[in-house]
């Protein structure tokens, strides 16, 4: 059963959450590791490539199936679990790295170390909702933030292990470092004990319906009865369009400035080696800013700023005009994760919202083979990457059009036409 903190600090649970996704938001530094293995063992890109590939596809496979593991077990012990899977999985790619096995390779690395991923992705984000129902949007912003900018400390460290010590030692000392730091987070994480309020908000009937998590008019549902629901589907569509656009320009990034805005391979480059910064930046800022403004309108200003943005990109010369458009987009990429969780709560409730991040996070994993096959298909066919650009554009106007029709069907129930749940099919 899980765990109840009765004299947590709920800024400490915050600093656990965020220790958590630093430790796994390393995995965006995977580069570091592409021609270290290639010169040293003979590994062809793309079989060292696949290793990240399978990782990104456990993590999504994790979250979805390992929610109900969450809610039932609690944050500590989810928490506790994924530093182990991401240390095995990070030390045994030391091991395979050591004996110079391809499979061991791809195994520990990318299905152990994916499932730690994928369970230490979701492990805190329940548990931050229920403590910050004043701030859900900026706490769990706050959190992902880390896994966008854990590349950041991951990059320059794990390259100075691996110039300094070679790449074997590079994650044998990783992994235990992730360990530690995971575990550490992990273990100071627990629910609210049951009603819990934050200082200074009134306990009453309407505050405590708020904190449960759910908008006004909305059944509070299981994870099992939000994953049916029109609702769900909408936002599961929502986030496969925003990750979609977001993902193609992270796959495409440099080629792209170097054919539409003229830079050079070193500008292009250079300009890319930013792109993290954004991308963190864009999830706190995006996920704080919603907690004021409402989560449907930040979906919505996403969307409309990507498809201004995807407009003018094939028709700007400038590079540094089109690498800004490129940041901006970037953050709204960044701000539909972040702001996620909260929305999931607003729509569902805190009742089993992990399990439910868990289930809407396959739209990750899905818009991660879409968005760049895309772009790739095209390429070839037309030998310009512009008519990717508006064709996304017109998914992002799909998506715009979503985001308005789950405006209409909440204010319709917001304005007294209650929803009627009766099963699993309900809604």
């Amino acid at each position: 059963m899980p765990e109840n903190g009765t004299n947590k600090n709920r800024w400490l649970i915050a600093v656990g959450a965020v220790a958590i996704h630093l430790s796994i938001g390393g995995i965006y530094a995977y580069s570091i590791y592409q021609l270290p293995l290639k010169n040293s063992l003979g590994w062809a890109t793309s079989d060292v490539s696949l290793a990240f590939s399978i990782a990104i596809f456990v993590l999504g496979l994790t979250a979805a199936f390992l929610g109900s593991y969450v809610e039932d077990y609690g944050p500590r012990k989810s928490g506790l679990a994924a530093a182990v899977l991401y240390g095995i999985g990070t030390v045994g790619a030391g091991v395979a790295v050591t004996v110079q096995s391809l499979p061991l390779f791809l195994f520990t690395f990318g299905v152990i170390g994916g499932m730690g991923l994928g369970l230490g992705y979701i492990s805190p984000i329940g548990t931050l909702l229920e403590w910050f129902p004043d701030r859900r949007g900026m706490a769990t912003g706050l959190a992902v933030m880390g896994f966008g900018a854990g590349a950041l400390l991951t990059g320059p460290f794990g390259n100075y292990l691996i110039q300094n010590f070679g790449v074997a030692n590079a994650f044998f000392t990783l992994g235990i470092l992730y360990f530690v730091l995971m575990a550490a987070g992990a273990s100071y994480l627990a629910k609210p004990p049951s009603g819990w309020l934050p200082e200074g908000i009134e306990d009453t009937e309407e505050t405590q319906e708020e904190a449960r998590g759910a908008i006004r008019g909305l059944n509070v549902l299981s994870a099992k009865e939000a994953r049916t629901t029109p609702r769900f589907i909408m936002v599961w569509l929502i986030i496969f369009i925003n990750v979609s656009a977001g993902i193609m320009l992270l796959a495409f990034a440099s080629p792209i400035l170097q054919q539409i805005g003229g830079a050079s391979a070193t500008t292009a480059a250079f300009i890319v080696g930013y792109i993290g910064i954004f991308n963190g930046g864009g999830r706190i800022f995006w996920a704080s800013l919603s907690d004021y403004i409402g989560r449907t309108t930040t979906y919505a200003a996403f969307f409309v700023i990507q498809i201004v943005a995807f407009f003018l990109m094939p028709q700007i010369t400038g590079v540094w005009i089109l690498a800004a458009l490129l940041f901006l987009i970037i953050t709204c990429y960044g701000g539909g994760f972040a702001s996620l969780p909260a929305y999931l709560s607003d729509l569902f409730g805190t009742k089993e919202v992990s399990a439910i991040h868990g289930y809407a996070l396959t739209a990750w994993g899905f818009a991660g083979v879409a968005g760049p096959t895309l772009a790739s298909t095209i390429l070839e066919s037309t030998g310009s990457y512009t008519q990717a650009l508006y064709i996304i554009n017109v998914a992002l106007i799909v998506g715009l059009v979503i985001v308005v029709l789950l405006r209409w069907r909440i204010g319709k129930i917001e304005s007294g036409e209650h929803e009627q749940v009766v099963s699993a099919m309900a809604d």
